[in-house]
This record gives structure tokens, sequence and C-alpha cells, in this order.
């Protein structure tokens, strides 16, 4: 079994990433938590501080159940370490997952995110990761994550107007969906690019199924 947690409160969007879960998962049992009493999106580094928490509290609980994997999904990694410290299983962040997929498909990648409150956020994570020399640009699209709730087209037009600039100008092989409410673009994202797309909900999950 895999325990996906939403550090923030939108259930719709836990929703969104359980069912791509269960589509890659492949026979393993996932099952998704919102945390109820977190921010209802995460945006930059006080939203994440607010989300730590609550959301520790459910990874105890998570790892209580004895299961193979806990997924945090939040891009940010929000409390990736706090987590791992508690938990007897693995825990995988999504925006780490997507990463170190990024960097096995090619040499260079670029992030495609929401607000530039994130970038900074991004960017201290690929270089804790490791990764800085692999990374093209991170790219805010100016969308706010729940507008990718409250407004689903015109915001996946902004952020796919994004991808296609950063595959014209970054000198990269691949392209990162940066937001976990981007659950639903991977497909739309390779009509307007000939990159390789990749997703953190589903680079986690294929992760997790390895253990």
């Amino acid at each position: 079994m895999i325990v996906l947690i939403n550090p923030n409160s939108t259930v719709s969007m836990t929703d969104a990433m359980v069912r791509t879960a269960r589509d890659v998962a492949r026979g393993i049992k996932v099952v998704g938590w919102t945390s109820h009493d977190g921010p209802s999106a995460i945006q930059g580094p006080e939203d994440g501080e607010a989300s730590v928490p609550p959301l520790l509290e459910l990874v105890a609980k998570a790892a209580e159940l004895g299961p193979q994997a806990v997924i945090i999904g939040c891009f940010d990694d929000t409390g990736l370490d706090e987590a791992r410290a508690i938990a007897g299983c693995p825990v995988i962040g999504i925006g780490q997952a997507a990463y170190h997929m990024a960097v096995l498909a090619g040499e260079r990648f670029s992030v495609v995110t929401t607000l530039a409150v994130s970038v900074p956020v991004l960017e201290g994570n690929i270089r804790r990761y490791g990764l800085a020399g692999h990374l093209g640009r991170v790219r805010a699209s100016g969308v706010a994550v729940l507008d990718l709730e409250r407004d689903p087209e015109a915001s996946a037009l902004r952020v796919l107007d994004e991808v296609a600039e950063a595959a014209r100008e970054d000198g990269v092989q691949s392209i990162v969906l940066g937001c976990a409410g981007m659950v639903d673009l991977p497909a739309r994202a390779a009509e307007v690019s000939n990159l390789r797309i990749i997703d953190g909900v589903r680079s986690a999950v294929q992760i997790g199924a390895l253990f």
C-alpha cells in the first residue's frame, strides 16, 4: 500500500493526485489523505511552514499502517526531511522524484511552476539534492495553485505557453511540471513540446512501487 498525503486542504487536488497514482500503481493499493488543517494551497515558504505540523501528524498515522511508501503530494517537498525522520518506511517527495526522473531521462531539465514566490523554494531544493548542474531554469507561469482548480482551462493555457517557451529557449531534454495541481496536464504539454514531460505524482508512484 502507498499512502499519498496532500499537505494542503484542497480535497479536489488530493482526488486528482490519487486518480493518477492509481493509474500508475498497477495493482498496488493507493489511499489519499488530505491535511484539512493545512493551508488551502502551498505557495512559498510561509505556507510550507504552516503545513508541516498537521502533515507530520498524518505521516505518523500513515506509518502505523505499515505502507511500502508514503508520498508527500506537494511539489515543494514540504516537510520531507521531518517526515522521513518519523516514518519507518520510504517517504517520497513528488518534487525530488520528478527531478531524479528528469536526470535519468536527459542531461538537463527545466521546471514550470506556478507563482514566482515558489521559484526560490524549488531552486533551493534542487541545489540541496545535488542536481543544480542539471537545471536549465525554474520558470513561473504566473498561475496560482488554486486557479488550476477554479479556472482550469485558462490556467492550463498559461502553463502550456510556458512549457512551449521552455522548450524553445532552455536547451533541455525534459520539462518538469512543478505543481501537484498540474497532474492532469502532461498529455496536453506533450502536444506543445517534443521534449519529455515529467509529472511528480507519476514519478513518485513509480519509485514508491519499487519498495
